[in-house]
C-alpha cells in the first residue's frame, strides 16, 4: 500500500542534539512529498507555538500533533484540543503541590504556566519547549483550557515518580516519559496516536498508509498504530522493541533518511 502520511517526533528524532536539522535537505524532500500527495505531520510533546518556529516556511502546509496529542492542528487550523474539567485540574494541582521541591509546567490552550518561585534555570529550560510560558503566583487561579503537565527531574527519580502518579492520579492523568528527564502527564487516551488518528480520519486514510518515527516512551502508541514504525538509532530499548524498523540516530539524519527511503521506494517501501 502506498505511503500517504509521514509522522515524526521532534526532540531526539527529527532534531539533532543541537536542536537543528538539515533544513535545505528537508525542504527539498517536502516539496517532493507534496507533489506526491504525502502529508507530513509533526507529533511532539512540545507546545504548538514552539513547534511552528522550526518550520516557518511551511508551518501552514504541514500538520501538528502537539502537547503529546492534546492539541491537533491541520495546515494552520486548530482541529482538536483536549480539556480537563476544573475539578480534575484542581485535583492534579493539589497532588503536584504536595511536594514543595516539585516544579512543573501546566499546559493550556493559550499558554503554559510555571510557578513564580521556580528556579530561573528551570524556567530557562522549560522556555525552550514552551515559547508561551507565564509565571504565576497561584496555579489555582489560572483561567485557561488545561490539558497537560510537564515535569523535569533526574532520570534516576523518574520510575518512582511514575509509579506514584499512576496511583494518585489514576483515571485523570497518565504519566509518560519523553526523554531528557521529562515526564508529561496526559489525559488518558489523548496520546500521539489519538491525534494522528483524528488526522487520518479527516483525510480518509488508513494507518496502513502511515510511517511514524520516534525515540521515546511517548512515541509508543503511534508506533503501534502505523504499518511502518521506525525507531531511531538513539531510541530507548522499549521503543526499539516496539518498532518494526530502525534508522540512524538523530545526529545522522535518521528521520530524513526514512523520508528519503519513502521517496526512493527503498526497502521496506
Amino acid at each position: 500500500m502506498t505511503v500517504k502520511v509521514i509522522v515524526t517526533d521532534m526532540d531526539g528524532t527529527f532534531l539533532n542534539d543541537a536542536k537543528t536539522y538539515d533544513r535545505s535537505r528537508f525542504l527539498a524532500q517536502f516539496e517532493q512529498l507534496q507533489a506526491r500527495g504525502i502529508e507530513f505531520v509533526v507529533a511532539s510533546g512540545n507546545q504548538y507555538y514552539q513547534l511552528i518556529t522550526f518550520f516557518p516556511e511551511i508551518r501552514d502546509r504541514i500538520s501538528f500533533v502537539a502537547e503529546n496529542g492534546a492539541l491537533v492542528y491541520e495546515h494552520g487550523q486548530q482541529l482538536f484540543h483536549g480539556e480537563l474539567t476544573k475539578h480534575e485540574y484542581q485535583t492534579v494541582i493539589g497532588e503536584l503541590l504536595k511536594d514543595p521541591q516539585m516544579y512543573f509546567v501546566a499546559c493550556g490552550l493559550e499558554s503554559a504556566y510555571i510557578s513564580d518561585s521556580a528556579p530561573d534555570a528551570l524556567v530557562k529550560l522549560m522556555s525552550k519547549h514552551y515559547y508561551r510560558l507565564k509565571r504565576v503566583a497561584n496555579f489555582h487561579d489560572v483561567d485557561d483550557k488545561m490539558f497537560k503537565f510537564s515535569l523535569n527531574l533526574p532520570d534516576s527519580d523518574i520510575p518512582d515518580l511514575i509509579d506514584k502518579l499512576h496511583v494518585s492520579l489514576d483515571g485523570i492523568m497518565k504519566p509518560v516519559t519523553s526523554g531528557f528527564g521529562f515526564v508529561d502527564l496526559i489525559i488518558p487516551g489523548l496520546h500521539k496516536a489519538n491525534g494522528i488518528s483524528r488526522l487520518l480520519k479527516r483525510w480518509q486514510l488508513s494507518p496502513q498508509q502511515c510511517v511514524a518515527i520516534g525515540d521515546s516512551g511517548n512515541d509508543a502508541e503511534m508506533l503501534k498504530l502505523v504499518k511502518y514504525s521506525f525507531a531511531m538509532g538513539n531510541a530507548v530499548d522499549s521503543i526499539k522493541a516496539i518498532a518494526d524498523y530502525r534508522t540512524d540516530d538523530n545526529n545522522h539524519d535518521g528521520a530524513l533518511n526514512v523520508i528519503q527511503s519513502v521517496l526512493d521506494g527503498a526497502d521496506p517501501f
